[in-house]
């Protein structure tokens, strides 16, 4: 935002219409937005949940460092433009203050905030979401207040579970384990069969994962790679833009009716869902924009369903770091037409719901410390097994 405005703090809450009385253990958020408007709206979406407390909001960077020293905070949300110090200046100095706080970067939807929420990404930042162009549009009814919730609760959780475990030296509390029963995981044998074409699914933490995860990926990998990130559009143009330039693969956003190839990735289009076709010999790539399917478009259940009519057990499958459990119906249907399926491990995830959910389920047939993931493609791409 370009209107610059007074910071407003804890004790000004009130005024933007924080709740009082928040339940006990909440998650705790700070608003940094350089307007008032936007940070008492977002407040009030965030204050209506009982599992959420917003304890600062405050109008640009370096009010946002000055504070993160003092308060105990969970996840902040993150403005890019602002005045005295921006979201992007601001962001290393936050997490050099607290390296496990959660910054959820907020932008409006341009080519260029993509870009620069891209950047963020890479320096340490969690996660982002698109503002809405009109501040009427924001309420905790529509899609961006729903999001903004999901994201804060889920993040906040995630950064509350992670301290835990590092106080218990990787066990888990009693109280989460009543909250938050774990399963087990049973693996299952990889295919037998050579993969002819690689699926990745993704969503919160994606982007960062998909950096290190294929940039870590050898050339030996000949098969062409399909990737279904939850972003909206213009980001995931960035996303396409960045992988290609930081891993060295060739990437780029799915074009409707393109042929795949081998060795190229291709990343699903924001707003629409990315699934394969016959076509002769070879299969193509077609763009749709059928109704979203948990709660996402692109979402990566479509794309896993049309690639086992096409490709059958041939289709080796990486569910990566995210909220919710989209790509597992489309898991099953992999591992039921005699594919593979591997999943990131919870530890090395910004948030083990995704591949949680494939894990647990058993369709997996290796569960991997993102670090590992590479390798273990690479090796099951060329033929190996698990």
């Amino acid at each position: 935002m370009s209107n610059p405005q007074t910071s407003i703090d804890t004790n000004d809450r009130a005024a933007e219409g924080g709740r009082t009385g928040p339940a006990a253990d909440p998650v705790r958020v700070m608003v940094v937005d350089d307007s008032a408007v936007i940070r008492g709206l977002i407040t009030r979406i965030l204050d209506a949940d009982d599992r959420i407390q917003v304890v600062a909001s405050v109008g640009d960077g370096q009010r946002a460092v000055d504070r993160i020293a003092k308060t105990e905070i969970d996840v902040i949300i993150l403005d890019i433009e602002m005045p005295v110090m921006d979201g992007i200046a601001a962001l290393p100095k936050i997490l050099k203050v607290d390296p496990d706080v959660k910054v959820l970067m907020a932008s409006t939807l341009t080519l260029r905030n993509a870009d620069i929420s891209m950047q963020a990404l890479r320096l340490g930042a969690t996660d982002y979401i698109p503002k809405p162009t009109a501040s009427g549009e924001i309420n905790g009814r529509d899609a961006f207040g729903k999001t903004l919730l999901e994201k804060v609760r889920s993040l906040g959780q995630a950064r509350r579970r992670r301290r835990s475990m590092a106080r218990l030296g990787g066990a888990v509390s009693a109280a989460e384990t009543r909250s938050q029963p774990r399963k087990s995981i049973t693996l299952r044998r990889s295919s037998r069969i050579k993969p002819r074409i690689i699926a990745v699914g993704s969503s919160t933490g994606g982007p960062q994962a998909l950096f290190t995860f294929l940039g870590a990926l050898t050339k030996s990998v000949k098969q062409p790679i399909v990737v279904t990130q939850h972003m909206p559009p213009k980001f995931t143009t960035i996303l396409a833009q960045h992988i290609g330039q930081n891993t060295g693969w060739p990437c780029a956003e799915a074009v409707e009716g393109e042929t795949i190839a081998p060795g190229k990735i291709y990343v699903a289009p924001g707003d629409f869902h990315m699934v394969a076709e016959p076509n002769g010999g070879s299969a193509v790539l077609r763009l749709n924009t059928l109704p979203p399917e948990n709660f996402c478009r692109p979402a990566v259940d479509p794309m896993l369903r049309s690639l086992c009519q096409v490709y059958g057990p041939a289709i080796l499958t990486v569910i990566l770091t995210g909220m919710g459990h989209d790509g597992l119906q489309g898991a099953r249907g992999v591992v039921e037409a005699g594919g593979t399926v591997v999943a990131q491990d919870e530890s090395s995830s910004v948030v083990w719901g995704m591949p949680g959910a494939v894990a647990t389920d058993g369709l997996c047939s290796a569960v991997l410390p993102l670090n590992e993931l590479a390798p273990h493609v690479a090796m099951l791409a060329n033929g190996g097994s698990s």
